[in-house]
């Protein structure tokens, strides 16, 4: 009997230890289960802010990478129009040269058949080759538009990409959520396939910026579309004068006919006498003549360099800031109708504006003539 009672009274205590660690463990884990916090929920309004701050951002990153790209441009110009100077007008004033043109000419008429505009065509097309071999060759080894396009895009990006983040924050957006939005957004948008587009998220979070495959395509697309924008200049501006210097070489060569004709006629000393008399007095009269012919090519050679300054800058599609402009247009057309719609609040006027804004600050310059893109946010 007393077994008994003993073994019930175990399984008394067993059965209330039983119940006691499992009630602990149910409170335990009642105390470990944390409560799930409710999403937070952005108003239209706040987002309205959020885009229009993201515009804002970019258009306060376009001005300094403008300002760069102009002040780059500027020193490109300048060391063109020395280079001019020094190099190409001399040339092509120089009295050989002049013979050489002539005779030039002449062939051209004779393989042609088709009159003077095919021989001033022809012409044309080999002053604007000496023109890039001597001038814009050179010049794009020191500063190079291409490099300059390149560098204001990265500028463009490097501080869009610093102002973003802190755009969440101050109207308590969670980071995931305006990631979402960012995702939303696109920054390149070109034709198929899916590589040649990317979203604002991937630009501003693109490590190096060079490694983004829509990024570099973008580049290389607005290269293809400027084509020779900036390769020398144009057929309207060469052709004209080309006509002209042609119809005064051919008259020229014709005189140096008439003399070495007579020459050949008198042989002898006599021809030799004539033949350098010529020379001399041709020699002479290109002498008197050449100063009027040198500034004819250098107002063309302004006009032509300022054509194609203006351009390299102010072409949207094919100029220096057109990758720039392809970007801020994309966020712009993005972000548009809810920032009209956001409420007017204080907030930090960009650094710089775009073209046709408030006059720009100047840009600084290193030892080469080059804007310094690390101070260029200064």
């Amino acid at each position: 009997m007393p077994n008994l009672i003993h073994g019930a009274a175990v399984r008394t205590v067993y059965s209330l230890l039983t119940a006691l660690l499992v009630g602990l463990a149910g409170c335990a884990s009642r105390e470990r289960a944390p409560d799930l916090a409710p999403a937070v929920q952005v108003s239209e309004r706040t987002w309205q802010l959020v885009d229009r701050d993201i515009a804002a951002a970019s258009l306060a990153a376009t001005g300094p990478s403008w300002n760069y790209a102009r002040g780059s441009m500027e020193a490109w110009r300048s060391r063109v129009r020395q280079r001019t100077e020094e190099d190409f007008i001399p040339w092509y004033g120089g009295y050989w040269t002049q013979q050489w043109l002539a005779i030039k000419v002449a062939w051209y008429q004779l393989g042609s058949g088709e009159g003077s505009n095919a021989a001033a065509k022809r012409l044309a097309a080999y002053l604007q080759e000496q023109y890039h071999q001597r001038v814009l060759g050179p010049v794009a080894e020191e500063i190079d538009p291409q490099v300059i396009r390149g560098q204001a895009t990265a500028l463009y990006v490097q501080l869009l990409s610093a102002r973003i983040p802190a755009i969440p924050a101050r109207y308590g957006v969670p980071a995931e959520q305006f990631e979402q939005r960012l995702k939303a957004i696109p920054a390149i948008s070109l034709a198929p396939p899916a590589a040649h587009g990317a979203s604002l998220f991937q630009l501003v979070h693109a490590q190096p910026i060079g490694d983004l495959p829509a990024y570099a395509t973008l580049l290389a697309h607005v290269r293809k579309a400027g084509g020779d924008v900036g390769a020398g200049p144009s057929d309207a501006r060469m052709s004209p004068l080309a006509e002209q210097m042609a119809e005064r070489l051919v008259a020229r060569l014709a005189i140096g006919g008439g003399a070495s004709a007579a020459a050949a006629a008198a042989g002898g000393v006599a021809g030799m006498v004539i033949s350098l008399g010529a020379t001399g007095i041709s020699a002479i009269t290109h002498e008197n003549q050449r100063p009027e012919l040198e500034a004819q090519i250098r107002e063309s050679l302004n006009a032509a360099l300022d054509e194609m300054w203006h351009g390299l800058m102010e072409n949207t599609t094919t100029g220096v800031m057109a990758a720039v402009y392809h970007i801020s247009g994309q966020i712009a057309a993005s972000t548009a109708h809810a920032a009209s719609q956001a409420p007017e609040v204080e907030r930090e006027a960009p650094e710089a504006w775009p073209p046709g804004g408030p006059d720009l600050p100047e840009q600084p310059y290193d030892d080469d003539g080059r804007a310094d893109i690390d101070s260029a946010d200064e």
